[in-house]
């Protein structure tokens, strides 16, 4: 990033997650921020399956995801000389792949915030608009940026799945930039992409037929 990027970045709005109800629902579609706080992580399909059994057996998470931030953030590590872990880098996984699970995540435990790539579809979002919850979209590709704000790892839970598979709490500081692709009222920037897709769609489809019958002339 040039000097003159890093300047502007510094500017982007910080806001302290978990997010308030207030905070979530004022933040708009497209908008920019870095986020201070902390945030529970992990990319795995197993522990989001784990997390919906614990759920059907009433049996209580190693960390309790009431309002949380939750993202969709893999997290690499090293053991310090104390004994605890120190973060080297981090890295964003698709939240698609996590549909079928977070519309329950979402109104169970009231989420504030999650996070990935790609977004979530309309089922997500409504449930995001019923409890007030945005999605953040990251970066792909921008894991030395969003590595520089994830400062430490506060505790880790389920050590028996892979590092990247746990529940692992972290601290941000100017964790970002991210963009609202979800909003707290149910707006997509997924949604409204596909819609003018589609719409797009028979003109592209026309276009196509033609230049076609002018080449088969």
């Amino acid at each position: 990033m040039s000097e003159a990027g890093r300047d502007a970045d510094l500017d982007l709005p910080r806001l302290t997650v978990p997010l308030s109800r207030a905070d979530a629902r004022n933040l708009a579609l497209g908008d920019v921020v870095r986020l201070d706080g902390e945030a529970i992580v992990t990319i795995g399909m197993p522990t989001h399956q784990r997390i919906m059994a614990q759920i059907a057996e009433e049996k209580p998470l190693p960390f309790d995801l009431t309002g949380a931030a939750f993202f969709h953030l893999s997290v690499c590590s090293r053991e310090t000389p104390a004994g605890g872990a120190e973060p080297l880098y981090v890295n964003p996984t698709t939240s698609t792949r996590f549909n079928p699970y977070l519309p329950t995540l979402i109104r169970r435990f009231g989420l504030s915030a999650t996070a990935g790539k790609g977004g979530l579809d309309m089922e997500c979002a409504r449930a995001m608009q019923e409890v007030g919850c945005v999605y953040f979209s990251m970066m792909g590709g921008a894991s030395p940026l969003l590595s520089e704000g994830v400062t430490a790892i506060v505790e880790t839970a389920w050590d028996d799945l892979i590092m990247q598979f746990r529940l692992t709490r972290v601290r941000l500081s100017g964790f970002g930039p991210l963009t609202v692709a979800i909003d707290a009222h149910g707006r997509s920037l997924y949604e409204d992409l596909a819609r003018d897709a589609k719409a797009k769609l028979p003109e592209i489809l026309a276009r196509l037929n033609a230049e076609r019958a002018q080449a088969g002339r």
